[in-house]
């Protein structure tokens, strides 16, 4: 279950950016297509989290719906596996969304003026 590994290194970075404050709350990006399975992230998120600065916090997994453009005839369309054809039948596609996996805020303790909601670098 490389879920795991992948919860770690989100731990990890989080704890490492917030430099030791508390974090309460952090906002994942998980692309249907990115090979990840959200829920078991959700799953071990408490378990490593505990002995660190996001102990107790919120998980907040924004599921990114995958999307393509046929090279073929330009139509956008909604792609349920990697290999899911255009509607037109042409199977060169360009993925635009879907294959996310990103950290892309998390929110800090109120405990002075570094409180808050911070976004994550790109």
């Amino acid at each position: 279950m490389h879920e795991l590994g992948i919860t770690q290194n989100i731990v990890a970075i989080v704890a490492e950016h917030a430099r030791g404050r508390p974090v309460t709350r952090v906002v994942v990006e998980i692309g249907e297509l990115a090979g990840v399975m959200a829920d078991s992230v959700a799953f071990c998120f408490d378990v490593v989290a505990e002995g660190t600065p996001l102990e107790g916090a919120v998980l907040e997994i924004r599921r990114i719906e995958a999307r393509g453009r046929c090279r073929a005839c330009g139509t956008e369309f909604v792609q349920t596996t990697l290999y899911t054809p255009c509607p037109c039948g042409s199977h060169s596609v360009e993925r635009l969304t879907g294959a996310e996996l990103s950290i892309k805020q998390y929110e800090l303790a109120d405990v002075g003026a570094d409180a808050g909601l911070v976004e994550a670098a790109r």
